[in-house]
Protein backbone atom coordinates (compact mmCIF):
# COMPACT_ATOMS: atom_id res chain seq x y z
CA UNK A 1 0.00 0.00 0.00
CA UNK A 2 0.69 3.37 -0.62
CA UNK A 3 3.01 6.17 -0.96
CA UNK A 4 0.37 8.60 1.08
CA UNK A 5 0.29 12.09 1.15
CA UNK A 6 0.42 13.23 5.25
CA UNK A 7 -3.52 14.46 6.14
CA UNK A 8 -2.25 15.48 9.33
CA UNK A 9 1.64 15.37 10.88
CA UNK A 10 3.66 16.72 14.00
CA UNK A 11 7.08 17.58 13.18
CA UNK A 12 9.50 16.69 15.89
CA UNK A 13 13.01 17.87 17.26
CA UNK A 14 15.04 15.16 18.84
CA UNK A 15 17.85 18.09 19.27
CA UNK A 16 15.43 20.59 20.88
CA UNK A 17 14.42 17.86 23.52
CA UNK A 18 18.20 17.00 24.05
CA UNK A 19 19.04 20.19 24.48
CA UNK A 20 16.38 20.86 26.97
CA UNK A 21 17.31 18.02 29.00
CA UNK A 22 20.44 19.67 28.76
CA UNK A 23 18.89 22.53 30.70
CA UNK A 24 17.24 20.74 33.44
CA UNK A 25 20.57 19.28 33.60
CA UNK A 26 22.36 22.63 33.79
CA UNK A 27 20.04 23.65 36.63
CA UNK A 28 20.06 21.28 38.53
CA UNK A 29 23.60 20.80 38.83
CA UNK A 30 26.01 17.32 38.64
CA UNK A 31 24.77 16.15 41.97
CA UNK A 32 21.08 15.73 40.90
CA UNK A 33 20.06 12.90 38.81
CA UNK A 34 18.11 14.03 35.65
CA UNK A 35 14.93 11.36 35.13
CA UNK A 36 12.97 12.45 31.71
CA UNK A 37 9.44 11.15 32.21
CA UNK A 38 8.72 9.18 28.30
CA UNK A 39 5.26 8.01 29.48
CA UNK A 40 2.19 8.43 26.85
CA UNK A 41 4.82 8.30 24.01
CA UNK A 42 6.63 10.65 25.20
CA UNK A 43 3.47 13.10 25.53
CA UNK A 44 3.18 12.11 21.84
CA UNK A 45 6.78 13.04 20.45
CA UNK A 46 7.67 9.33 20.53
CA UNK A 47 8.96 7.60 23.14
CA UNK A 48 11.48 4.92 21.36
CA UNK A 49 12.80 8.09 19.41
CA UNK A 50 13.15 10.29 22.09
CA UNK A 51 14.17 7.61 24.54
CA UNK A 52 17.47 6.97 22.18
CA UNK A 53 18.13 10.60 21.71
CA UNK A 54 17.80 11.13 25.58
CA UNK A 55 19.57 7.98 26.55
CA UNK A 56 22.59 9.06 23.85
CA UNK A 57 22.91 12.63 25.61
CA UNK A 58 23.53 11.00 28.90
CA UNK A 59 20.28 10.36 30.43
CA UNK A 60 20.71 7.08 32.79
CA UNK A 61 17.43 7.24 34.20
CA UNK A 62 13.56 7.15 32.05
CA UNK A 63 10.33 7.11 33.80
CA UNK A 64 7.03 5.62 32.42
CA UNK A 65 3.61 4.53 33.02
CA UNK A 66 3.04 1.22 33.08
CA UNK A 67 4.98 -1.93 32.43
CA UNK A 68 3.88 -2.33 28.71
CA UNK A 69 5.69 1.27 27.67
CA UNK A 70 8.49 0.03 29.55
CA UNK A 71 8.40 -3.19 27.77
CA UNK A 72 7.82 -1.72 24.41
CA UNK A 73 11.54 0.85 25.10
CA UNK A 74 13.14 -2.90 25.66
CA UNK A 75 12.15 -3.87 22.52
CA UNK A 76 13.63 -1.04 21.02
CA UNK A 77 16.98 -1.74 22.67
CA UNK A 78 17.16 0.73 25.26
CA UNK A 79 19.14 -0.04 28.00
CA UNK A 80 18.78 2.70 30.45
CA UNK A 81 16.80 2.44 33.78
CA UNK A 82 13.61 2.46 33.61
CA UNK A 83 11.52 3.38 36.58
CA UNK A 84 7.66 1.84 35.97
CA UNK A 85 5.39 4.45 38.24
CA UNK A 86 2.05 3.79 38.04
CA UNK A 87 1.67 -0.09 37.34
CA UNK A 88 1.65 -2.58 40.18
CA UNK A 89 -1.23 -4.74 38.50
CA UNK A 90 -0.76 -8.15 39.87
CA UNK A 91 -1.13 -9.58 36.12
CA UNK A 92 1.97 -7.13 35.23
CA UNK A 93 4.10 -7.80 37.98
CA UNK A 94 5.90 -10.88 35.99
CA UNK A 95 6.78 -8.33 33.42
CA UNK A 96 8.68 -5.64 35.34
CA UNK A 97 11.42 -9.29 35.96
CA UNK A 98 11.53 -9.97 32.26
CA UNK A 99 11.89 -6.65 31.04
CA UNK A 100 14.47 -5.50 33.85
CA UNK A 101 12.10 -2.69 35.19
CA UNK A 102 11.78 -0.78 38.60
CA UNK A 103 8.37 -0.49 39.89
CA UNK A 104 7.28 1.80 41.96
CA UNK A 105 5.33 0.21 44.81
CA UNK A 106 2.55 2.00 46.49
CA UNK A 107 1.20 -0.25 49.54
CA UNK A 108 3.34 -1.87 52.10
CA UNK A 109 1.64 -5.30 51.23
CA UNK A 110 2.85 -4.92 47.99
CA UNK A 111 6.84 -5.05 48.98
CA UNK A 112 5.77 -8.76 49.93
CA UNK A 113 4.72 -9.47 46.54
CA UNK A 114 7.69 -8.09 45.05
CA UNK A 115 9.87 -10.29 47.52
CA UNK A 116 8.24 -12.94 46.58
CA UNK A 117 8.73 -12.66 42.90
CA UNK A 118 12.09 -11.82 43.20
CA UNK A 119 12.55 -14.78 45.57
CA UNK A 120 10.69 -17.28 42.90
CA UNK A 121 12.99 -16.09 40.20
CA UNK A 122 16.16 -15.89 42.52
CA UNK A 123 17.41 -12.47 42.28
CA UNK A 124 17.67 -9.22 43.98
CA UNK A 125 15.26 -6.91 43.20
CA UNK A 126 14.92 -3.19 43.51
CA UNK A 127 12.25 -0.90 43.84
CA UNK A 128 11.01 2.40 44.73
CA UNK A 129 8.23 3.33 47.47
CA UNK A 130 5.91 5.98 46.99
CA UNK A 131 4.99 8.06 50.33
CA UNK A 132 1.37 9.93 49.97
CA UNK A 133 2.50 13.37 51.69
CA UNK A 134 -0.73 15.42 50.44
CA UNK A 135 -1.77 14.26 46.88
CA UNK A 136 -4.59 11.78 48.20
CA UNK A 137 -3.68 9.26 45.10
CA UNK A 138 -0.99 6.40 45.11
CA UNK A 139 1.03 5.90 47.52
CA UNK A 140 1.13 4.41 50.88
CA UNK A 141 -0.29 7.03 53.95
CA UNK A 142 1.41 4.19 56.54
CA UNK A 143 4.13 5.63 59.48
CA UNK A 144 7.62 5.37 59.63
CA UNK A 145 7.26 2.24 61.82
CA UNK A 146 5.26 0.36 59.59
CA UNK A 147 7.10 1.13 56.65
CA UNK A 148 10.39 -0.27 58.41
CA UNK A 149 8.68 -3.40 59.63
CA UNK A 150 8.06 -4.05 55.87
CA UNK A 151 11.02 -3.22 54.46
CA UNK A 152 12.88 -5.29 56.67
CA UNK A 153 10.72 -8.23 56.00
CA UNK A 154 11.37 -8.37 52.63
CA UNK A 155 14.47 -10.24 51.89
CA UNK A 156 15.13 -10.17 48.29
CA UNK A 157 14.37 -6.70 47.34
CA UNK A 158 15.84 -3.62 47.93
CA UNK A 159 14.46 0.40 48.68
CA UNK A 160 16.48 1.89 46.10
CA UNK A 161 14.48 5.20 46.21
CA UNK A 162 11.84 6.80 47.84
CA UNK A 163 9.42 9.42 46.09
CA UNK A 164 6.54 11.33 46.36
CA UNK A 165 4.44 13.59 44.14
CA UNK A 166 3.62 17.55 44.23
CA UNK A 167 -0.15 18.51 43.83
CA UNK A 168 0.13 22.17 43.85
CA UNK A 169 3.98 22.66 43.14
CA UNK A 170 2.94 25.77 40.63
CA UNK A 171 0.60 27.40 43.72
CA UNK A 172 3.20 29.48 46.18
CA UNK A 173 -0.16 31.07 48.06
CA UNK A 174 -0.42 27.32 48.91
CA UNK A 175 1.22 26.21 51.60
CA UNK A 176 0.65 22.47 50.50
CA UNK A 177 3.72 22.16 49.28
CA UNK A 178 5.34 22.71 51.82
CA UNK A 179 3.31 20.91 54.41
CA UNK A 180 4.16 17.58 51.75
CA UNK A 181 8.21 18.64 51.64
CA UNK A 182 7.41 18.69 55.75
CA UNK A 183 6.13 14.95 55.88
CA UNK A 184 8.35 13.07 53.22
CA UNK A 185 11.37 14.36 54.49
CA UNK A 186 9.76 13.62 58.58
CA UNK A 187 9.53 9.90 56.77
CA UNK A 188 12.92 9.70 55.65
CA UNK A 189 14.32 11.69 59.38
CA UNK A 190 12.61 8.61 60.79
CA UNK A 191 13.61 5.52 58.17
CA UNK A 192 17.35 7.01 58.63
CA UNK A 193 17.39 6.77 62.35
CA UNK A 194 16.69 3.20 62.10
CA UNK A 195 19.58 2.72 59.53
CA UNK A 196 17.48 2.55 56.48
CA UNK A 197 18.77 5.52 53.60
CA UNK A 198 17.61 4.98 50.08
CA UNK A 199 20.45 5.90 47.79
CA UNK A 200 17.53 7.85 45.59
CA UNK A 201 14.68 10.44 46.94
CA UNK A 202 13.05 12.10 44.37
CA UNK A 203 9.86 14.79 44.66
CA UNK A 204 10.23 17.45 42.02
CA UNK A 205 8.90 17.80 37.99
CA UNK A 206 9.50 20.31 36.05
CA UNK A 207 7.61 23.07 37.84
CA UNK A 208 9.85 22.63 41.21
CA UNK A 209 12.85 22.06 38.90
CA UNK A 210 12.31 25.56 36.56
CA UNK A 211 11.25 27.99 39.61
CA UNK A 212 14.24 26.71 41.83
CA UNK A 213 12.39 24.59 44.85
CA UNK A 214 15.77 23.20 45.71
CA UNK A 215 14.85 21.57 49.08
CA UNK A 216 12.78 18.84 46.44
CA UNK A 217 15.35 18.43 43.96
CA UNK A 218 16.87 15.87 46.61
CA UNK A 219 19.24 13.41 44.34
CA UNK A 220 16.98 12.98 41.45
CA UNK A 221 14.39 14.84 39.86
CA UNK A 222 11.36 13.85 36.97
CA UNK A 223 10.94 16.50 34.39
CA UNK A 224 8.25 15.55 31.88
CA UNK A 225 6.91 18.81 30.52
CA UNK A 226 9.98 20.86 30.32
CA UNK A 227 11.66 18.15 28.52
CA UNK A 228 9.34 18.83 25.38
CA UNK A 229 9.89 22.93 26.12
CA UNK A 230 7.00 23.92 28.30
CA UNK A 231 6.88 24.78 32.12
CA UNK A 232 3.86 25.57 33.68
CA UNK A 233 2.81 28.88 34.14
CA UNK A 234 2.54 29.51 37.90
CA UNK A 235 -1.14 29.88 39.50
CA UNK A 236 -2.53 33.77 39.35
CA UNK A 237 -3.59 35.66 42.34
CA UNK A 238 -0.13 35.28 43.96
CA UNK A 239 0.91 38.31 45.69
CA UNK A 240 3.99 39.99 43.10
CA UNK A 241 7.46 39.10 45.39
CA UNK A 242 6.58 36.20 46.21
CA UNK A 243 7.48 33.98 43.80
CA UNK A 244 10.69 33.11 43.05
CA UNK A 245 12.70 33.79 39.52
CA UNK A 246 12.67 31.20 37.14
CA UNK A 247 15.29 29.65 36.40
CA UNK A 248 15.01 26.81 33.89
CA UNK A 249 14.09 28.01 30.03
CA UNK A 250 12.90 25.50 27.56
CA UNK A 251 11.70 25.81 23.78
CA UNK A 252 8.59 23.35 22.42
CA UNK A 253 10.39 20.78 20.82
CA UNK A 254 6.96 19.99 18.16
CA UNK A 255 4.78 22.04 15.40
CA UNK A 256 1.66 19.81 14.35
CA UNK A 257 0.63 20.91 11.02
CA UNK A 258 -2.57 19.98 8.61
CA UNK A 259 -3.24 19.94 4.76
CA UNK A 260 -5.97 21.78 3.16
CA UNK A 261 -8.19 19.93 1.58
CA UNK A 262 -10.57 22.33 -0.13
CA UNK A 263 -10.60 26.07 -1.07
CA UNK A 264 -14.30 27.41 -1.48
CA UNK A 265 -16.16 30.98 -1.46
CA UNK A 266 -19.24 31.40 0.52
CA UNK A 267 -21.51 34.44 0.30
CA UNK A 268 -23.16 36.22 3.37
CA UNK A 269 -25.81 34.24 5.36
CA UNK A 270 -24.28 30.82 5.29
CA UNK A 271 -23.79 28.34 7.75
CA UNK A 272 -21.01 26.68 8.60
CA UNK A 273 -20.50 22.98 10.11
CA UNK A 274 -22.62 21.19 11.97
CA UNK A 275 -25.61 22.46 14.26
CA UNK A 276 -25.11 26.06 12.07
CA UNK A 277 -23.13 27.31 14.90
CA UNK A 278 -21.38 30.08 12.50
CA UNK A 279 -23.15 32.26 9.78
CA UNK A 280 -20.73 34.16 7.34
CA UNK A 281 -21.63 38.14 7.80
CA UNK A 282 -19.87 38.70 4.47
CA UNK A 283 -18.51 37.14 1.36
CA UNK A 284 -15.85 34.82 2.40
CA UNK A 285 -13.40 32.71 1.61
CA UNK A 286 -12.89 29.01 3.67
CA UNK A 287 -10.37 26.43 4.20
CA UNK A 288 -11.40 22.71 4.94
CA UNK A 289 -8.29 21.25 6.90
CA UNK A 290 -7.75 17.46 6.94
CA UNK A 291 -7.90 16.85 10.46
CA UNK A 292 -10.39 17.27 13.15
CA UNK A 293 -11.28 16.18 17.30
CA UNK A 294 -10.72 12.52 16.33
CA UNK A 295 -6.84 13.67 15.51
CA UNK A 296 -6.50 15.91 18.74
CA UNK A 297 -7.33 19.05 17.91
CA UNK A 298 -9.81 20.04 20.94
CA UNK A 299 -13.93 20.32 20.41
CA UNK A 300 -14.24 23.37 22.41
CA UNK A 301 -11.77 25.08 19.84
CA UNK A 302 -15.17 25.57 17.60
CA UNK A 303 -15.81 28.97 16.55
CA UNK A 304 -13.03 30.54 18.63
CA UNK A 305 -9.35 28.51 17.87
CA UNK A 306 -7.02 29.50 15.64
CA UNK A 307 -4.46 28.50 13.00
CA UNK A 308 -1.52 30.12 11.21
CA UNK A 309 -1.82 30.01 7.56
CA UNK A 310 0.43 31.67 5.18
CA UNK A 311 1.94 33.22 8.24
CA UNK A 312 -1.21 34.60 9.25
CA UNK A 313 -3.89 33.66 12.52
CA UNK A 314 -7.27 32.18 11.05
CA UNK A 315 -9.92 31.62 12.80
CA UNK A 316 -11.76 28.27 13.26
CA UNK A 317 -15.59 29.14 12.24
CA UNK A 318 -17.94 26.61 12.69
CA UNK A 319 -17.65 23.62 15.27
CA UNK A 320 -14.64 21.46 15.18
CA UNK A 321 -15.46 18.00 13.03
CA UNK A 322 -14.26 14.37 13.60
CA UNK A 323 -11.80 14.56 10.42
CA UNK A 324 -12.29 18.06 9.48
CA UNK A 325 -11.72 21.75 10.63
CA UNK A 326 -13.38 24.74 8.67
CA UNK A 327 -11.41 28.51 8.77
CA UNK A 328 -11.73 31.63 7.67
CA UNK A 329 -8.85 32.58 5.34
CA UNK A 330 -10.62 35.88 3.60
CA UNK A 331 -7.01 37.67 5.15
CA UNK A 332 -4.64 34.91 3.73
CA UNK A 333 -5.04 35.07 0.46
CA UNK A 334 -2.68 32.44 -1.89
CA UNK A 335 -3.68 29.35 -0.02
CA UNK A 336 -4.88 26.17 -1.80
CA UNK A 337 -5.57 22.35 -1.91
CA UNK A 338 -2.68 20.29 -0.87
CA UNK A 339 -0.84 23.20 0.84
CA UNK A 340 0.12 23.66 4.70
CA UNK A 341 -1.53 25.38 7.58
CA UNK A 342 0.22 25.27 11.22
CA UNK A 343 -2.41 24.41 14.39
CA UNK A 344 0.76 24.36 16.41
CA UNK A 345 3.84 26.09 15.92
CA UNK A 346 5.82 28.77 14.16
CA UNK A 347 5.24 30.03 11.30
CA UNK A 348 6.59 33.42 9.63
CA UNK A 349 6.83 35.17 13.00
CA UNK A 350 3.74 34.46 14.71
CA UNK A 351 3.50 31.36 16.76
CA UNK A 352 0.82 29.14 18.56
CA UNK A 353 2.12 27.03 21.36
CA UNK A 354 0.09 24.49 23.39
CA UNK A 355 -0.52 26.57 26.16
CA UNK A 356 -2.43 29.16 24.22
CA UNK A 357 -4.78 26.29 22.79
CA UNK A 358 -5.07 25.34 26.21
CA UNK A 359 -6.34 28.18 27.50
CA UNK A 360 -8.43 28.83 24.72
CA UNK A 361 -10.05 25.23 25.15
CA UNK A 362 -10.05 25.29 28.65
CA UNK A 363 -7.68 22.90 29.54
CA UNK A 364 -3.98 22.24 30.06
CA UNK A 365 -1.29 22.30 28.13
CA UNK A 366 -0.23 18.39 28.66
CA UNK A 367 -3.92 17.22 27.14
CA UNK A 368 -3.25 19.14 24.21
CA UNK A 369 -0.19 17.26 23.53
CA UNK A 370 -1.08 13.61 24.92
CA UNK A 371 -4.17 14.51 22.81
CA UNK A 372 -2.83 14.02 19.17
CA UNK A 373 -3.58 11.10 18.00
CA UNK A 374 -1.36 8.18 17.11
CA UNK A 375 -2.71 8.67 13.22
CA UNK A 376 -0.89 11.88 13.14
CA UNK A 377 2.08 10.88 11.18
CA UNK A 378 5.59 12.01 13.10
CA UNK A 379 8.06 13.19 11.44
CA UNK A 380 11.78 13.69 12.99
CA UNK A 381 13.48 16.37 11.48
CA UNK A 382 16.86 15.98 13.00
CA UNK A 383 17.61 12.35 13.51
Amino acid sequence: MGPFAFRSWVEISLKQIVENFRAVRDVVGPGVEVMPVVKADAYRHGAVEVSRALAASGARWLAVSNVEEGAILRDRGITTRVLVMADFLPSERRGLLDYNLTPVIHSLPDIAEWDQLASARGVTADYHLKIDSGMGRLGTRAPAPEILEAIGAAKNVRLEGLMTHFASSANYASIQTDEQLRLFQGICSELASAGVNPPILHLANSTPIAYGRRDAWQRMVRPGHAIYGYVSPLAQGVAKGTTPPRLLEVRPALAWKTAVLAVKDLPAGVLVGYGGMYRTTQPTRIAVLAAGYADGIPHRLSNKGRVIANGQLAPIIGAVSMDLTTIDITHCPGLAAGDAVTLLGSEGGVSIDAQQIARMAGTISYSVLCGIHARVKRVYLDQ
